[in-house]
């Protein structure tokens, strides 16, 4: 099986001031959206990836050109429409602490599968299309790189929020309880019978376990069966 890491965009200056950036153009990683860029990139350096796909916003194409950079051998970087932020509609461009005061903030907060975004998108299409867009992605990676093989997608933090709330199996109502912070990494593997979550919301570490091993080995069936007892770790030889 493959591996996902997700990875979200570096901190911009709409993240600092409070304001829903959503869609809108010339959103740009600040400084330390780029220092943290350059962090996430470098966890990464000694992973070789397959691939790097990446929301066509400007924020995600950053952090995605800055981990492409620190690759030995760097792929080349796609741009996915599924992994696009979540369309707010006319909450675009608005500040946080005014939205809250929205009766919809509720709805969101608590019944996030019930909203829909005045003149935008609902929160249940936004779950839909970016998470059948990563298992395309992740089923097409392993076709054409192996079983082995690492890739990259980066996106907005409700976007990472959905697809990990899908890899755990839980609603989507249950989804704001997942924190996905700045230039975070998150790692999913998908196995035919289920996802197996690795990481979550990571900002700091090695992630060198993550790399393909080297050797030709026998190839084995992948088992969607978890490791009873939590298993040996990376590295091991274990499932998951």
């Amino acid at each position: 099986m493959a591996t996902l890491i997700l990875a979200r965009h570096g901190r911009t200056t709409a993240n600092v001031t409070g304001v829903l950036a959503g869609r809108s153009r010339g959103v740009h990683l600040d400084d330390t959206g780029r220092e943290q860029a350059r962090v996430a990139a470098g966890r990464l350096a000694g992973v070789p990836l397959a691939a790097v796909v990446t929301s066509p916003l400007e924020r995600c194409r950053e952090t995605a050109r800055e981990i492409v950079r620190q690759q030995a051998d760097p792929p080349r970087v796609t741009r996915e429409r599924g992994l696009l932020e979540c369309d707010y509609g006319s909450w675009t461009g608005r500040e946080l602490k005014t939205l809250a005061k929205e009766p919809l903030w509720r709805t969101v907060q608590g019944h996030p599968s019930a909203a829909r975004f005045p003149e935008g998108e609902s929160m249940t299409a936004m779950s839909s299309r970016a998470v059948g867009a990563v298992r395309r992605w992740d089923a097409g990676v392993e076709e054409d790189h192996g079983p082995g093989a690492v890739w990259v997608a980066v996106s907005h933090g409700d976007v990472i929020k959905a697809i990990l709330a899908d890899a755990l199996g839980i609603h989507l109502d249950a989804f704001q309880r997942i924190v996905v912070d700045p230039a975070s990494l998150s790692v999913v593997r998908y196995t035919p019978g289920r996802p197996f979550v690795v990481t979550m919301n990571s900002i700091a570490g090695d992630l060198s376990h993550l790399k393909p091993p080297t050797r030709k080995r026998r190839s084995r069936k992948v088992s969607s069966d978890a490791a009873v007892g939590g298993g040996a770790g990376p590295g091991a030889g274990s499932t998951a």
